[in-house]
């Protein structure tokens, strides 16, 4: 049971970060007007609430977990590097000037 949660891609890349903002704030900002507008002309505060949740719930749904239109881009990583080049020997070293003050 386990391997099936291991397989699902749990990254995102940066471009797919931002389109997430995105789409989390327009959500929001769209419900937060329609509740605002509803419940003005019904004159019921819990409609505006209860509108500004489901837009949460829904931005959430959508931007929480990492979809495939949030993986498009993903990072190219350098090769690795061999470690010969932090083993340099103490004579190829410049020794250190220490000025007097």
């Amino acid at each position: 049971m386990l391997s099936v949660f291991r397989s699902i891609p749990t990254q995102m890349d940066y471009k797919g970060q931002k389109l997430a903002e995105q789409i989390f704030q327009g959500i929001i900002l769209v419900s937060a007007v329609i509740g605002f507008i509803y419940g003005y002309v019904t004159e019921q505060f819990g409609w505006t609430v209860y509108i500004v949740m489901a837009g949460f719930a829904l931005s959430c749904l959508l931007t929480l977990p990492p979809w495939p239109m949030y993986r498009r881009n993903p990072l190219k990583w350098l090769p690795v590097q061999e470690s010969g080049t932090e083993d340099k020997k103490a004579a190829d070293r410049k020794p250190k000037r220490h000025t007097k003050s």
